[in-house]
């Protein structure tokens, strides 16, 4: 195959598109040629309200409204990218975490991904075609129990519902593919370097080697950019990927230990 990876012609779903790894994968779709469609609670000044949905996606009903939005402006899918994600759990490990915290970090971190397949998938079997790609995290390996346990069981979760979806319905002409990122430098993750620092007394520098020094370290020595997960998502996302599916591709820096 030659020529340079394109998009051209797809209608597409960016989950939470207006910041860090989210946004960076709005931008690179549009330049790739897709049609891109994305949802937050606010929309930025800088995307065109076409092509924008306000919804909190953590409820059933704002689900709803971003699918109608996906059937009404863009007439169909052909790509979800399921990008939504976090963590406000506080620290403390799991003593800290009542069940009202571990509600919030399910229906952020893995209800979202549910309803809206639920909702969209099918019309990709019926057209013959698409891809879903799921957003998880290699905390579900390499949880983090003072600050993260609950947001890690939940990407567990939202990673196993992903194989079982894929074995589903990769038979009828449907790609399901997860990307596991480690630490990606976003506005999220350094509001997790600071909020340890505070719990701890201490600086930012100091909460990010604490983030560093849980995963056991990033061997390339730095975060991932949101553009490298965008371009990872990119890939897998057009037609030659086109026999990718069931399986889950890890971009860390080499965090998670492998034999």
């Amino acid at each position: 195959m030659t020529g340079f990876l394109t998009l051209t012609g797809k209608r597409a779903l960016v989950t939470s598109g207006t910041r860090g790894a989210g946004a960076a994968t709005v931008a690179l779709f549009r330049d790739l040629g897709a049609d891109v469609l994305t949802t937050a609670r606010t929309r930025p000044p800088e995307l065109p309200a076409s092509r924008f949905v306000a919804a909190d996606l953590t409820r059933a009903e704002g689900c709803a409204e971003v699918a109608d939005a996906v059937r009404t402006r863009l007439g169909g899918v052909d790509i979800v990218v399921h990008m939504l994600g976090g963590s406000s759990a506080p620290a403390g490990g799991y003593a800290a975490l009542d069940d009202a915290e571990w509600r919030r970090e399910l229906d952020l971190n893995l209800m979202p991904a549910v309803r809206l397949d639920r909702a969209l998938v099918p019309a990709m079997v019926a057209q013959g075609g698409g891809v879903v790609i799921h957003v998880t995290s290699i905390q579900r390996e390499l949880p983090l129990p003072e600050a993260t346990t609950a947001y890690a069981a939940a990407k567990a979760a939202l990673s196993t519902y992903s194989k079982s979806l894929s074995k589903e319905v990769s038979p009828k002409g449907v790609r399901v593919v997860r990307v596991s990122p480690g630490w990606i430098e976003t506005e999220s993750s350094v509001a997790l370097a600071e909020r340890l620092a505070a719990e701890h007394g201490t600086d930012v520098e100091a909460g990010r080697r604490m983030i560093m020094d849980s995963l056991g370290g990033v061997p390339i020595g730095r975060p991932s950019t949101p553009a490298e997960i965008a371009n990872l998502v990119a890939f897998l996302a057009s037609d030659r990927a086109g026999t990718i599916t069931g399986t889950e591709y890890v971009i860390d820096g080499g965090t998670v230990p492998t034999a």
